[in-house]
């Protein structure tokens, strides 16, 4: 089994355009969608749940307004602003702002505040059209989003186990972060999704980077070239100096959008120029990835 993270240095270049159509060509795939601060690759797959679990990370405080002497002590020494007196007077903690420290905890003598876990998302196995799919939804404003990740590749690994399949393709974050460093982490090849632009370009070289750092190899596709081809020559450039692979250019068009609208990958839609390049980087990508070594074991 091997593993192809789909990553980007900013949001906006088409990784998950392009994951679906890798997706669609691929036919025989576990698909974890591990951008789970903002996971969309489900708009384009069709996913029909099977199973749906609660995420839970973290601790927030909650004052029992019954046993509370109103010492004030965790309005104190609470560090966010997070507690405070309502209508009433009495305290109460704003879970918003609540970082989950456990200072107000230690801090009451009364013994007034529980601490019980927090719920941060759900995370989903789904069935597709290309094969299963292990996908989340983080909490608004919640926080942990690389153990959602961590927890979503295993379960991917699990499907991918149980069902004989020799692929797991992940739709990661943009970014250098936790949640990033959490979709990369012992991939068999990381795919850089990168756009002509002088904001991406500084953004993919920190990706590339962040993949080097971790000893994986890596590849580079450009999407958008065509709206500055000097530039998109000068990436590829600087790819191949840094000694990873170019896997080729995705032109601008309305084909992704057309086939978006339509619940679809690019590739499924149309036989054009752009689902043939599409097509092209996937079977360079392919090469890659079978004289690639599988997880955990270069």
């Amino acid at each position: 089994m091997k593993e192809l993270a789909v990553i980007s240095g900013k949001g906006g270049t088409g990784k998950t355009s392009i994951v679906a159509s890798f997706a669609a060509l691929a036919g025989d795939v576990v698909l974890a969608d591990c951008d789970v601060d903002a996971a969309d690759l489900h708009l384009v797959t069709d996913p029909h749940t099977q199973r749906r679990e609660t995420f839970r990370c973290g601790h927030q405080a909650l004052v029992r307004a019954s046993d509370c002497i109103s010492c004030g002590l965790c309005e104190e020494r609470c560090r966010f602003d997070a507690v405070s007196r309502d209508e009433s007077g009495a305290f109460a903690v704003d879970p918003a702002a609540c970082e989950g420290c456990g200072v107000c905890v230690w801090s009451c003598s009364a013994e007034a505040i529980d601490f019980p876990e927090r719920t941060s998302g759900e995370w989903f196995v789904s069935r597709t059209r290309h094969g299963p799919m292990v996908h989340a939804r983080l909490s608004p404003g919640a926080e942990n989003s690389g153990k959602l990740v961590s927890l979503v590749r295993e379960q991917a690994r699990q499907v991918a186990d149980r069902d004989g399949r020799d692929l797991i393709l992940i739709d990661g974050p943009p970014g250098i972060g936790c949640p990033v460093i959490a979709s990369i982490s012992g991939a068999s090849l990381v795919l850089a999704i990168t756009e002509p632009t002088p904001s991406a370009r500084h953004d993919l070289a920190r990706a590339l980077d962040l993949a080097e750092h971790f000893g994986l190899p890596s590849a580079v596709a450009v999407n958008k070239f065509d709206l500055n081809s000097a530039l998109s020559e000068e990436i590829e450039s600087d790819v191949r100096e840094r000694g990873a692979s170019t896997v080729g250019r995705i032109a601008y068009g309305r084909a992704f959008t057309a086939a978006q609208r339509r619940g679809a990958s690019v590739v499924e839609t149309g036989d054009g120029r752009i689902a043939e390049q599409v097509r092209r980087v996937w079977r360079n990508v392919g090469r890659l990835l079978e004289a690639a070594s599988p997880p955990y074991e270069r």
